[in-house]
């Protein structure tokens, strides 16, 4: 594992405070604020840590003010319920004395139900497209590519990339993504990862029904709120195909919702979110 591959694990392994009190830092600090899906991230680790033989099924979280990411982050985790088949944490997310995120987590034990899904829509595969790298790489111009800022993820877009779009309103934001070398088993960890990922183009999906992007010098935007549902066992360092759609935009909000499956076409997890879509008027 290169240093890159190792960054999102580093990322996620919090320091312990004291009992339900842990530390997580900013390893990107190029960014004037922490990337939403960081925090997330890291209050479902902290979360995980006081839960035992569980798996997180469901996460609701609120972006409360902007994390500095020159400074760590404190979680403080509160033990809600511990119930026969799920496991309740709140977690809060704390800088310089005032929460910046607050995060809803359940647990549930593995049991046996009924089952059924839907399926992968029809997309080229992973090994059809290039990588990140290579596209930016392909570019003239600067690519900036600091809000792709994926700590190790392997990400390759269906939909045309962000920096190459003429305009054109589109319905969806479709593309590929797993983290890259090992990750070992914990399935906390995949999660941590997943819920990472997740957050790094809904925003984008929302501006693209208005044929525009984060790029935009007029665009204005934040993550208000954040959800996930994870249906399905499945693996982060294995290929996972994100199928995004906006259906609906009002009052400078936005919401976008995502359909995540893996290689074999089973849906694993399903994400919903709001997020602040304020454009500028050109001065």
């Amino acid at each position: 594992m290169d240093a890159t591959d190792g960054q999102l694990l580093d990322l996620l392994d919090l320091e312990q405070i004291e009992e339900d009190i842990f530390r997580g830092v900013s390893l990107d600090e190029t960014r004037r604020r922490v990337f939403g899906g960081q925090v997330a991230a890291q209050a479902l680790v902290a979360a995980g840590r006081t839960v035992a033989q569980r798996r997180v099924h469901s996460l609701h979280g609120y972006f409360l003010r902007p994390g500095d990411s020159h400074r760590p982050t404190l979680y403080r985790v509160e033990r809600i319920r511990d119930g026969a088949s799920f496991t309740t944490r709140w977690v809060i997310g704390i800088q310089v004395g005032k929460p910046i995120f607050g995060l809803m987590c359940s647990f549930h034990r593995d049991e046996e139900g009924l089952v059924h899904g839907d399926r992968i829509p029809d997309v080229p595969g992973p090994e059809e497209l290039p990588t990140l790298t290579q596209a930016l790489t392909a570019r003239s111009d600067d690519p900036s590519p600091t809000f792709l800022n994926t700590y190790g993820l392997d990400i390759r877009f269906v939909t045309e990339y962000p920096w190459q779009r003429d305009g054109s309103p589109s319905d969806k934001e479709q593309l590929w993504l797993r983290a890259t070398g090992p990750i070992g088993d914990d399935p906390l960890i995949h999660a941590a990862i997943l819920t990472f990922a997740s957050d790094l183009t809904l925003v984008d999906t929302i501006l693209q029904r208005h044929g525009t992007t984060p790029f935009d010098e007029h665009f204005v935007g934040a993550s208000l709120d954040h959800s996930l549902w994870f249906h399905r066992p499945f693996r982060a360092d294995e290929w996972l195909f994100y199928d995004q759609t906006s259906p609906v935009a009002f009052g400078g909000r936005g919401l976008a919702r995502g359909l995540l499956f893996n290689k074999d076409g089973h849906l694993v997890a399903s994400a919903v979110q709001e997020g602040l879509v304020r454009l500028k008027a050109a001065q």
